[in-house]
């Protein structure tokens, strides 16, 4: 085998100059040069600064805004985003108290509350043969006046009746749990997704449809290991990143 042929025709790639310069103004971010709130100069000045043209430097802010690091505010500027929140998937999220910790003022919003039949697969999830009745309860979280999530619960009647007279949007549904009900919730079966926004979801988030969200998907257990709670959470894709741990790491054949 001729190997010096075959890297004389190996093809070489350049970085395209759009790259180049969101790489430049991620090194500032990450460096804490360009802190989070910073406005940028105008795009003619940038522009003139990294002597681009403004279709180049475009798509290069393009490249942060889609990466979350960039918010475009029309009419005003181009600011560098707030570090996104992480999310660890190893222990049970609790929004208020999370976020309290971490210094942001919580919200709630109640959006929806409604009494419906489970289908077939949710009846089984529950531990039950057949439909049965659960609460279906959305409600819109956010920091610091911010929507972030969506919370989308499904919890069955016959666990917790009369749950509905309670305040499920100035109480964590889970304090109502474990206060009023003497339940807690010990662990969880989750899975993660990527999603995009439909209308319905960006109207209450306040972003544009098609923006990012990750999708939760979560069943909860009590310490009898009782199922409890179905959620289908989103996220916003621009606030939060999840992270995992492992204390083993194992090798497992994809085929």
């Amino acid at each position: 085998m001729n190997l010096s042929r075959e890297l004389n025709t190996e093809k070489m790639y350049t970085i395209p100059l759009y790259i180049q310069i969101a790489d430049r103004f991620i090194s500032q971010i990450e460096s804490g040069d360009l802190p989070p709130g910073t406005q940028l100069a105008p795009e003619r000045v940038l522009s003139s600064e990294l002597n681009v043209n403004r279709m180049t430097l475009r798509r290069a802010l393009q490249v942060l805004e889609s990466q979350g690091l960039l918010e475009r505010k029309h009419g005003i500027g181009n600011f560098i985003s707030y570090a996104k929140i992480d999310r660890h998937m190893e222990t049970i999220f609790r929004f208020s108290s999370g976020m309290a910790r971490r210094g942001f003022s919580p919200g709630t919003k109640l959006i929806s509350v409604k009494i419906i039949k489970s289908d077939f697969k949710l009846a089984k999830d529950f531990g039950a043969e057949k439909s049965v009745k659960v609460y279906d309860i959305i409600r819109v979280r956010s920091i610091n006046q911010e929507p972030v999530m969506i919370e989308h619960y499904n919890i069955p009647v016959f666990r917790f009746p009369k749950l509905l007279t309670y305040d499920l949007e100035n109480r964590s549904i889970y304090e109502i749990f474990e206060t009023e009900f003497g339940v807690k919730i010990t662990n969880t079966r989750q899975s993660l997704e990527p999603i995009v926004a439909n209308t319905f979801e960006a109207e209450l988030l306040k972003i544009f449809r098609g923006d990012p969200l990750m999708l939760e998907k979560r069943l909860s257990y009590d310490c009898e290991h009782q199922p409890i709670e179905y959620g289908m959470d989103r996220y916003r894709g621009d606030r939060f990143r999840f992270i995992t741990e492992t204390s083993q790491i194992s090798i497992e054949s994809a085929w």
